[in-house]
């Protein structure tokens, strides 16, 4: 046989192997082909932002593994311009955190229906375990969260919810759906508090020392005091009803701090906040006041139902502390109204106006008025004219101990706060409004070219963040919340727009420059943002927060603070958060987890450094 012949079928096998193992891989290539496109077209098909029906608890409740950034923290006092914050090397715009995938990311759960209207540090159902002396019941009691679940979910909107109306509108009208609360308008039906008509509430400006209106009212009070001069541009109003006092004095570019407790009057301060008014819950109590002395031009009372003379006229010494010097206490309802009482009433009325007077002869005010339904008060510049008066008192002596801007959790003292012992051609004296808005204020040794730098940095950035959200002229923005609010600069930046700030120091904070928010003819309180603010929930349209959360790391979850902000948000509201790109990242995960849009813009996308702002608006995704 030819050798030839034998190779052939040897030759044959080795061809009939390779074609076969060819074919194998070609199959295993067709087959794994045919199943990623089965997988891609799978995903694709998918709602990418699915629903979920029964949201679960996010899979970081405590964002315990979160890491502290290497940067030092902040005061507000520093330059806004944050320089001592790690950026990243490009703008970021758009760009979403780690967590920020849909097939990974869990939800915060939206509350119960029955905490629409949670007040975490006003909680009725929790308020009969405190004392009722001294109204304590109603001063704020925040959950202990050292023992305590904390309550993380968020506060849903009440059926029916609608858009507030835009301001001016806003001052009339309130939607019914939004504050459902018909008590009221039943209570004071006679006062012409506020009418429910159809689908809305209307706010005739009527109350209880006014019921046929608060422009007679004021009139009478113009009588006496110099309100469109410029002079009086702060005021606190104490029982403040629907803040209807307020919103008058809006027209003489008065700006009020309208203050009262969670009651039986059931959310007045609610109604105040949907007309778009400056107010909080307070109430005279044990605690101070949330503000540095000497910072309201007038505190005024209409039928507020504090006992004045009570504890040796305690309450009246506070609102000492709160005036300024050459300021006006403006009390109307008893015992003012003994005048139009019967006899047995009248005599009874009288003896409580002479305990009054007694008080503010201690306190060496100077009774300047006495015009139906008002009596008018005016406390000294200083102490120089009474001095010897004050020493001879037993009671009550100076307070001599301590800071009398000091006013979180610190129990009233029945003290006198004392002026400076200068006299009237020595004496500071504020600049008339609007001057005093860019005039540096003397508290606090702030200086010239601090003040200055602050003002016309924060007018830029004011400016820069109108290019992203818009929010300038479009009406959308009335209730501004500043959660760190520094010199009040933000506020001043948005002065000529039709909006109002809370300006927030948080307490702790070294200087503290809420004095200086106030000399500057802005509003503001004292706060620890590791509680709860004492605010109704949906109040504030625009939440704005500088370094804040740089602020906080070391002393609560951050977690907390942003749900705390979800609560008094309005649905469709917005968020300005600037602060350093390692804490904003953090921020960014846990707003992801809350169902917020957001977008961060670092430095390198501004003409200026302003540090990294996060930009967030209140829309389910």
């Amino acid at each position: 046989m030819n050798p030839s012949q034998l190779q052939l079928p040897k030759l044959c096998s080795k061809r009939r192997f390779f074609f076969t193992l060819v074919l194998l891989f070609s199959l295993y290539y067709i087959l794994t082909t045919i199943r990623t496109i089965t997988i891609s077209s799978s995903s694709s098909s998918q709602d990418p932002h699915p629903h979920h029906p029964q949201l679960q608890e996010p899979s970081m409740p405590h964002h315990s593994s979160l890491q502290e950034p290497s940067m030092p923290h902040h005061s507000s006092l520093q330059e806004p311009s944050m320089p001592h914050h790690s950026s990243p090397p490009k703008p970021i715009e758009n760009q979403s955190s780690p967590s920020s995938s849909s097939a990974s990311l869990s939800y915060f759960p939206l509350c119960p229906k029955n905490f629409t209207n949670y007040l975490p540090c006003h909680d009725p159902s929790t308020a009969r375990q405190y004392s009722i002396e001294r109204h304590y019941r109603r001063e704020r009691h925040c959950p202990d969260l050292s023992h305590e679940k904390k309550l993380r979910c968020l506060v849903p909107k009440p059926s029916g919810y609608k858009t507030p109306f835009h301001w001016p509108e806003s001052r009339n009208y309130a939607w019914f759906k939004n504050v459902p609360f018909k008590k009221l308008a039943e209570f004071k039906k006679t006062q012409n508090w506020v009418r429910l008509e159809r689908d809305r509430f209307v706010f005739p400006g009527g109350g209880t020392s006014f019921p046929g209106g608060v422009k007679d009212y004021v009139d009478v009070i113009m009588k006496v005091l110099p309100l469109a001069s410029g002079s009086i541009r702060t005021v606190l109003d104490v029982g403040c009803g629907v803040a209807s006092f307020g919103a008058f004095l809006l027209n003489h570019n008065i700006l009020t701090m309208s203050i009262a407790p969670r009651d039986v009057h059931e959310a007045q301060v609610q109604f105040a906040l949907e007309r778009g008014l400056p107010a909080m819950l307070g109430v005279l109590s044990t605690y101070k006041l949330p503000y540095p002395s000497k910072s309201f031009d007038m505190v005024h009372c209409s039928r507020c139902l504090v006992n004045w003379t009570a504890y040796d006229g305690l309450y009246l010494m506070e609102v000492d502390r709160v005036l300024r010097p050459d300021g006006y206490w403006v009390l109307s309802g008893p015992p003012v109204t003994s005048m139009v009482k019967a006899k047995n009433q009248k005599r009874d009325l009288q003896k409580e106006m002479e305990k009054l007077n007694d008080v503010f002869r201690k306190l060496c005010w100077e009774k300047i008025a006495e015009r139906y339904p008002v009596v008018i008060w005016r406390k000294p510049s200083n102490h120089l004219q009474c001095i010897k008066r004050l020493k001879a008192l037993k009671f009550p002596g100076r307070c001599s101990s301590g800071d009398p801007d000091a006013a979180w959790y610190k129990e009233m003292e029945p003290c006198i706060t004392p002026l400076l012992n200068v006299n009237d051609t020595h004496k500071r004296v504020l600049r008339n409004w609007p001057e005093r808005l860019n005039h540096v204020p003397e508290r606090h040794g702030v200086t010239i070219s601090r003040f200055k730098a602050d003002t016309n940095l924060w007018q830029r950035i004011v400016v820069y963040y109108d290019t992203k959200l818009k929010f300038l002229s479009n009406g959308k923005y009335r209730n501004i919340m500043d959660m760190n609010s520094g010199l009040g600069g933000f506020a001043a930046a948005l002065i000529k727009y039709p909006m109002w700030v809370m300006n927030v120091v948080p307490f702790d904070l070294e200087p503290n420059t809420l004095g200086v928010v106030f000399d500057r003819g802005l509003i503001g309180t004292y706060m620890n943002w590791c509680e709860a603010f004492s605010t109704y929930p949906r109040t504030y349209d625009l939440i704005h927060a500088n370094g804040l959360f740089s602020l906080y790391l070391d002393k609560c979850d951050i977690v907390d603070i942003l749900l705390e902000m979800q609560r008094i948000l309005r649905p469709g509201g917005a968020v300005i958060i600037r602060d350093g790109f390692d804490v904003l990242m953090k921020v960014k995960a846990i707003t992801n987890q809350m169902r917020w849009n957001g977008t961060m813009y670092s430095e390198a996308d501004n003409s200026f450094d302003h540090g990294t702002i996060l930009i967030v608006d209140k829309s389910f995704k």
